[in-house]
């Protein structure tokens, strides 16, 4: 090793300088990045003591699962490219941290995964926790191996950009334990900011103005690239100008508050019949920060407009599944301010109804045809399938996932963070629990990964203390990331958990007893129920169980007013309908 790189080398600038880990964590701070989650080993104490001293805030996880999702939740409802990092060892903990890495590549979230490489002298040695770099490639936005200690800094500062340019991701830096604890000194390394977004081409939002504008029913279909450019009031004011429904994907689910008249739903497996006739009746369409994805689209059997508009910042996107009358490769930011000035120019000069604005109308205005009325029609639909599903229930039975949603709702404050997991919870929420804005509400996109919504809930109550969290999550997606409980505790944070638990997987139960004759509760738990106030009462966290409605809202209402973690356990019915198919039944 060259004496440059030795703790106690013979060169006076050398021994004088910091250490690699301190001069990476000074360039994460004073590029905005002073939260970081992980689980420290021997590999990572250089960075942890450089973070311990300059007081920035660790977060240790309980596995490391957890921590890429905590910093995907942390970005998810804060600014945009506003981010965390994430710190892991070699090789296990690098490779467990890879599920919420592809999770953030799929979702456009930024954040900086600093994973401690094998040290060079040992490399291709396989050494304790070896893996090759390479393996994370495909997970990532980026992935870099720092070779000389002198790159270190220049490796993370250039990440940080990277993450935040859109479309934003994750970017992995992989930097050996040797050169870590190395005091070579860092070179200058100059400011250099995202490059900005592409504007739309001034024809382009002329043309896309005049195919808007000429319809007799638009729609929106709003994706998560509307999140992640800070887009909502550039729709809402969009949707109002056209008068226009708007329907979002699962990342969309909150660019416009379902509150709003013209809200329509969202687009999921389970999305309602009447909310799909929305789509295909409508005569065009703007498809905006979406790549329209299999999974959004059950793949690409949802018919949408023959007439549409497709705005992107990926080009292979466009025509991909849908033909398109025009594709833009743009912001949606960018597009959707530059479109709603057009449509503003051309109501002045020819006039138009929307100038009072689509919330004027209200939701039962005789006019069928208004945009507010055909999104009433959808949620007008979708009630009526709720009310039909709760009432059902016989007196005595288990709780319906609609019946506590609508309570819970209730009891939340609109300014909290409410975070969702993947699972048959997670299609009932997305259709029947109204979000209050695009930061107020995080779940997974196309990946679809569970166990995610009370580590995206650990990291939404740092990044903002005030507002509080509330992760909803089945008993199936809690046990993959129970471990968490015990962060909560030992962080104090304030996150409710309402866990809904069926002792079933039962998303996947009922397809076993439709589709391939497997009994009813092929993969319960029925006779070894799960008791999870005790599990997390365990692990000193505030627990209460709830079997009947009317007790529902007081008992998250005090979760959410208790100073620190708490969590609630509903009990609810292994067997009810799961959206996918009580949505699209004949009513």
């Amino acid at each position: 090793m060259d004496t440059d790189e030795s703790p106690s080398g013979t060169d006076p600038s050398a021994a004088d300088a910091p250490t690699v880990a301190e001069a990476v964590v000074e360039r994460m701070l004073d590029r905005g990045v002073d939260v970081a989650f992980g689980i420290p080993g021997k590999q990572t104490l250089p960075l942890n003591r450089a973070l311990a001293d300059r007081d920035a805030r660790f977060v240790v996880a309980r596995h490391e699962t957890a921590v890429t999702h905590q910093a995907w939740g942390y970005a998810e409802t804060s600014d945009p490219g506003e981010m965390a990092a994430s710190i892991v060892v070699p090789g296990p903990g690098d490779m467990n941290a890879m599920n919420g890495l592809k999770n953030a590549k799929n979702d456009c979230v930024p954040l900086l995964h600093l994973a401690v490489e094998t040290e060079r002298e040992v490399r291709g040695g396989d050494g304790i926790h070896e893996t090759p770099p390479e393996t994370y490639d495909t997970v990532v936005k980026e992935n870099v191996l720092v070779d000389s200690p002198a790159g270190a800094v220049p490796a993370v500062a250039e990440a940080i950009r990277v993450a935040r340019e859109h479309p934003q991701g994750p970017v992995r830096v992989g930097i050996p334990k040797d050169v870590l604890a190395s005091r070579t000194p860092q070179p200058a390394v100059g400011e250099r900011e995202p490059a900005a977004p592409p504007e739309p081409p001034a024809d382009a939002v002329d043309r896309a103005a005049d195919l808007l504008a000429g319809a007799d029913a638009p729609v929106i279909l709003a994706g998560g690239g509307v999140r992640r450019s800070g887009a909502s009031g550039s729709l809402r004011a969009v949707a109002e100008r056209l008068d226009a429904p708007v329907v979002t994907t699962y990342k969309g689910k909150g660019t416009l508050d379902e509150t709003h008249p013209l809200s329509a739903g969202v687009l999921c497996g389970g999305s309602s019949t009447e909310l799909r006739e929305l789509l295909a009746d409508a005569d065009r369409g703007l498809v905006v920060g979406s790549d329209l994805d299999a999974v959004a689209t059950a793949s690409w059997s949802v018919s949408l407009p023959e007439s549409l508009v497709h705005v992107t910042l990926d080009g292979d996107d466009i025509g991909f599944g849908y033909e398109t009358d025009l594709g833009v490769v743009a912001d949606a930011d960018r597009f959707l301010r530059s479109l709603g000035d057009r449509l503003a120019g051309r109501d002045e000069t020819h006039g138009s109804a929307s100038e009072a604005g689509a919330t004027e109308a209200p939701v039962d205005h005789p006019d069928e045809s208004t945009g507010a009325a055909r999104a009433e029609a959808v949620r007008a639909a979708d009630r009526e399938r709720f009310d039909a599903l709760a009432d059902g229930r016989a007196p005595g039975a288990p709780l319906s996932s609609v019946e506590v949603l609508r309570e819970v709702r209730e009891a939340v404050p609109a300014s909290a963070v409410v975070t969702a997991d993947a699972g048959g919870s997670r299609q009932w929420t997305l259709v029947s629990f109204p979000a209050a804005g695009p930061s107020e509400y995080v779940n997974p996109g196309s990946w679809a990964t569970m166990g995610t919504a009370l580590p995206s809930a650990i990291g939404a109550a740092l990044a903002d203390s005030d507002r509080g969290a509330v992760a909803l999550v089945g008993d199936g997606g809690l046990l993959m990331c129970v471990h968490e409980l015990h962060t909560l505790a030992a962080e104090g944070l304030d996150v409710t958990v309402v866990a809904f638990n069926n002792d079933d997987y039962a998303i996947i139960s009922e397809a076993a007893s439709r589709s391939h004759d497997l009994p009813a509760g092929a993969y319960g738990w029925a006779e070894a129920g799960l008791d999870l106030v005790a599990v997390a009462e365990g692990m000193g966290v505030r627990a209460d169980r709830v079997t009947e409605l009317e007790a529902v809202g007081d008992a998250v209402a005090s979760g959410v007013a208790h100073d620190g973690p708490a969590l609630i356990e509903i009990v609810t019915d292994p067997n009810e309908p799961q959206a996918s198919e009580w949505m699209t039944r004949e009513r």
